[in-house]
């Protein structure tokens, strides 16, 4: 299955699921699309036991996409973008240092705060995990993601300098989160007898301006460049 009907179909399902939740469970939208696409991938797995073949089917159109190419340069742009478009600058200049501090160190303590504490898990459950494996699963799920958290700090009626924060942080994390990554894999790589993935001081640095500064600048230009474009018709 190619890009354009990986879209369509997902697009399709989005617009289906947001009508079910808006017209009968009435969640907010993300916690609703979320657990509406959960009973549908149970009740696609649970339709094999009929004889129906669904289960096959989604298993063939799962295998045929390119979930590296769909996610990195598909949705992960898209989400950044609709986390982006209703952020104020102004607002995020005054929050900078903490939505920095939050953006870099929060994600390495987030990395290694789950890391150990799945290793400890692991540990009392009889696993023989090594730590770096957990380490690498605690980069994977640092950069955070807020939009649940959003809707309702605006329901309650938060401060704005609080969505602010949160909302910033979330646009910078994924950076850092691909460098902490790629690091780790990379002494996970060097642990296994790989030579080429040993790491020096010089090629962190050089991925950490590559991934997270590089990213945000040329986003920058692109944004400034499509809101002069936009401006002048």
């Amino acid at each position: 299955m190619n890009l354009i009907n990986v879209i369509a179909l997902l697009i399709t399902l989005a617009a289906l699921f947001s009508y079910v939740n808006t017209r009968w469970i009435k969640l907010p939208t993300t916690i609703g699309l979320l657990l509406i696409s959960l009973l549908f991938s149970l009740g696609i797995i649970a339709s094999s036991h009929l004889g129906l073949e669904f289960e096959a089917t989604a298993r063939d159109i799962l295998a045929s996409i390119d979930f590296n190419e769909t996610l990195m340069n598909g949705m992960l742009s898209a989400l950044l973008f609709a986390g982006a478009l209703h952020v104020n600058l102004e607002e995020l200049a005054k929050q900078k240092w903490v939505v920095a501090v939050l953006a870099s160190v929060g994600v390495v303590a987030s990395t290694f705060m789950v890391g150990f504490a799945a290793w400890y898990l692991f540990g009392w459950l009889g696993l023989d995990i090594p730590l770096i494996y957990c380490l690498l699963f605690g980069s994977l799920i640092a950069p955070t993601d807020p939009i649940a958290v959003l809707s309702i700090l605006k329901s309650v009626g938060a401060p704005k300098s609080l969505e602010t924060k949160i909302a910033g942080e979330s646009l910078f994390n994924d950076g850092v989160a691909v460098v902490v990554f790629l690091v780790l894999l990379g002494f996970v790589g060097s642990g296994h007898g790989d030579s080429s993935a040993e790491l020096s001081l010089g090629s962190v640095l050089t991925l950490f301006a590559t991934e997270a500064i590089g990213g945000a600048v040329f986003g920058f230009l692109i944004g400034y460049v499509t809101y002069r474009m936009l401006a002048s018709i």
